[in-house]
């Protein structure tokens, strides 16, 4: 009872009535206290590569903001900065959606062809025309369709002589068709007008073949729902990315998780040279992003040297390699995150 603090907590040994000054005072140290590890944080992020890793692993904690919630932080910031950016001409994508004029889309979510050609305004757009003549394709895509609605289950149920890799595809195809000739919205009740078996993958192929068409028709809306998702991708693949830090560098007496408060500082270094970039644009109306990425590309020599103390050739080729690694990554989970959504759109 006569300590002023608790030894295991630091809570203040008081057990008088919180006022309303002790609240303010409570809420404004907490908001100081924070200010002052945010730009420790950023000052030890932006003059010293691999110092922020090395104290933090090394118990020096309580002077920096923790690197998941600082780095979720920077990333939403800069994805809300970049769809901002890119909100004028992602709403006019919209405008070429295949409910409208001048689409590059069928209303079956296929690319468009024949008379559609024409609303491109291209100069070579005769010469597309009669190469696509001469292969048959718009020939092809009408017999196709002529095929399917003739007798819609007849030609569902053909689909599952095909292989378990192209069959899913074939019949969102076959729903796209369908979809495009009936207004029905519903899988149900379309399986119940044509007579079609009501499986778990038809009623997947048709939600795909959906949301595939609300994607055709709204391209911008569907990037900039990706746009808001790839702050989340990143904590997917930068465990994974991390992974191959550990291994290698397995000789060292780092851990896992060491490498991955590593890889956490490293991007969270990216993201701040990427939103200096976004407000230099928008200032100046100028493209500075490869600027900063060069500088970023030294700063990740550099905090490698620093943080695992290696010769410089040695540093190099690992530099090379997590480079080529995280390009992988980054273009995998992308592709990923766009087919995905562009399924459940």
């Amino acid at each position: 009872m006569s300590d002023r603090y608790c030894p295991n907590c630091s809570q203040a040994n008081s057990t008088k009535k919180l006022t309303l000054k002790d609240f303010f005072d409570e809420f404004f140290s907490s908001l100081v206290s924070y200010d002052s590890k945010l730009l420790k944080t950023l000052s030890a992020l932006l003059l010293k590569p691999g110092k922020i890793t090395r104290d933090y692993i090394n118990g020096k904690r309580v002077s920096y903001t923790n690197p998941f919630r600082f780095l979720l932080s920077l990333s939403i910031i800069y994805f809300l900065m970049l769809n901002f950016n890119l909100s004028s001409g992602l709403s006019k994508a919209d405008r070429y959606g295949s409910d409208a004029k001048g689409s590059f889309f069928d209303t079956d979510g296929s690319l468009s062809f024949g008379d559609d050609l024409k609303k491109l305004d291209l100069e070579n757009s005769t010469e597309i025309q009669q190469q696509l003549d001469s292969l048959k394709i718009t020939e092809s895509i009408a017999e196709k369709d002529s095929s399917i609605l003739s007798d819609p289950k007849k030609y569902l149920n053909s689909l599952d002589s095909l292989s378990i890799v192209t069959r899913f595809g074939a019949k969102r195809s076959f729903f796209n068709t369908l979809m495009k000739a009936d207004e029905t919205v519903d899988f149900e009740a379309l399986a119940l007008k044509y007579d079609l078996p009501q499986t778990r993958m038809n009623a997947y192929a048709y939600n795909a073949a959906n949301s595939f068409l609300r994607f055709t028709q709204r391209p911008g809306t569907f990037a900039a729902s990706l746009i808001s998702k790839l702050p989340f991708l990143i904590f997917f693949f930068l465990p994974i990315f991390a992974l191959f830090i550990w291994l290698a560098y397995i000789r060292k007496k780092y851990n896992y998780t060491d490498h991955l408060v590593f890889s956490f500082h490293i991007q969270s270094l990216l993201f701040i040279l990427l939103i200096v970039s976004l407000l230099i644009d928008s200032i100046f109306n100028i493209f500075s992003g490869w600027v900063f990425v060069l500088i970023f590309m030294v700063y990740l020599y550099k905090a490698m040297r620093k943080f695992y103390q290696q010769g410089r050739f040695k540093t190099i080729v690992k530099y090379a390699f997590f480079n080529f690694i995280f390009f992988i990554l980054a273009i995998t989970s992308v592709v990923i995150l766009a087919v995905g959504s562009a399924y459940t759109f």
